[in-house]
């Protein structure tokens, strides 16, 4: 594979993505979906074109440089004014808006085509989720007209509350928080489950079906170690795992819930940034969310025993979600190494933001890479078995209490 250099579409072609699932499939297949009985969303984001596509709109820089309009556009579409301030983003662009009367808010602006679905996605995923307990997610605010996003002239935004708390990367992660992240997080995913939401099949370069093809990006990874700790959960993936992920419960996900994206707040935990979210395995957004919380090399598997204790006692895991969940963490941290350092390669001044969890994948892809699959299972089954959410017991006083404990 040539390397040509930083570019706008990397140095590998970058196809359009076309009508992979017709538009009336499409809407038949953006509600729940039992495993085995319809994978044609796995089979089309599977195929070249969609990959292709997918790339692509990760090789494009965000639209920073763009002219910033975000006081003019809330002003225009919500009739609001305040102070703006642009965040680091890697698509979209994204503000903090302090309103006069104290409201803090985020605006989301885009002028690409591509964002037009994956606002409609998150926007839709957001509004769906008003209602439902047991985790924290933002609201979206309608427009002047009632609209949940917004269109003028090429560009695209929408305007969200802004969840205040510290994020899961900032917190002290203690067995207890990490239960408790797990179990919001699967209550998280029983509310999406119930949500039917526009454009789930959309390109998203983190969808399960692009993993097999990310190795034309190896060419970026440092050689030595994380190299070779990449190539080994890669092929694990290809030849273990792949083959089976058709046959696990599919459904919409997160598909990115990260200590980034993971907020600890006075009303539980939040989850904010829905823009990867996509039709896909459910567990995808466990192994996803355990995977980035591997860091201690004492524990088979790192730590994330808490947090895959936490989301199995809301939902419990099949045999073969066991089975696949430790070659799925693995995949998924060689993903991100892989995706970032491409990434940074082409957009080298905006390396340390894009690359924030590499360290973190490098180092937990280290800590799993000694398992192999009978002993991945077998660590995950511990896990799920070793913890109870909650025992009530009696002191020797006479008084209930309730508490978390290990058998």
């Amino acid at each position: 594979m040539k390397n040509n250099g930083p570019n706008r579409r990397g140095s590998f072609e970058l196809g359009a993505y076309g009508d992979l699932v017709p538009d009336e499939e499409a809407g038949q297949l953006d509600g729940t979906m039992a495993a085995g009985r319809d994978h044609l969303p796995y089979a089309a984001a599977s195929t070249e074109a969609y990959f292709r596509a997918a790339a692509a709109s990760l090789a494009m820089r965000p639209g920073a440089s763009e002219p910033d309009m975000s006081a003019a556009l809330l002003k225009r579409h919500y009739g609001l004014t305040g102070s703006v301030a642009t965040l680091s983003s890697e698509v979209e662009r994204t503000v903090d808006v302090n309103l006069s009367d104290g409201r803090r808010l985020i605006l989301k602006t885009s002028a690409t085509a591509e964002a037009v679905d994956s606002f409609r996605f998150q926007t839709a995923a957001m509004g769906g989720l008003q209602g439902f307990t047991g985790f924290v997610a933002p609201e979206v605010l309608r427009t002047t007209s009632g609209a949940l996003m917004f269109e003028q002239e090429g560009t695209c935004g929408y305007l969200q509350t802004r969840i205040e708390g510290i994020p899961l990367h900032q917190a002290t992660p203690t067995p207890d928080l990490l239960f408790r992240t797990g179990s919001a997080l699967a209550r998280l995913d029983r509310a999406l489950e119930l949500v039917s939401l526009p454009a789930a099949h959309r390109p998203v370069l983190w969808h399960i079906g692009c993993w097999s093809r990310l190795m034309e990006l190896e060419q970026y990874l440092p050689s030595g170690s994380i190299a070779d700790n990449v190539r080994i959960a890669m092929a694990e993936y290809a030849e273990f795992v792949e083959p089976q992920i058709s046959d696990v419960a599919w459904q919409v996900t997160h598909n990115d819930p990260s200590p980034f994206n993971m907020m600890v707040t006075g009303e539980g935990m939040g989850f904010i940034d829905f823009g990867d979210g996509c039709w896909s395995p459910r567990i995808q957004d466990l192994a996803i969310a355990a995977s980035h919380v591997v860091r201690d090399s004492t524990l088979p598997l790192g730590g994330a025993e808490h947090l895959i204790a936490g989301y199995a006692s809301v939902i419990a895991l099949s045999a073969l979600e066991a089975k696949l969940l430790v070659g799925l963490m693995r995949a998924r941290q060689s993903a991100l190494i892989l995706v970032n350092y491409w990434r940074s390669h082409l957009f080298p001044a905006d390396a340390q933001y894009i690359k924030k969890n590499v360290a973190r994948a490098e180092h937990g892809l280290s800590i799993l890479a000694p398992l192999g699959v009978a002993s991945g299972e077998a660590a995950v089954l511990a896990a799920m078995s070793s913890y109870q959410p909650q025992r009530i017991s009696v002191r020797s006083t006479g008084t209930l209490t309730q508490r978390r404990t290990a058998n």
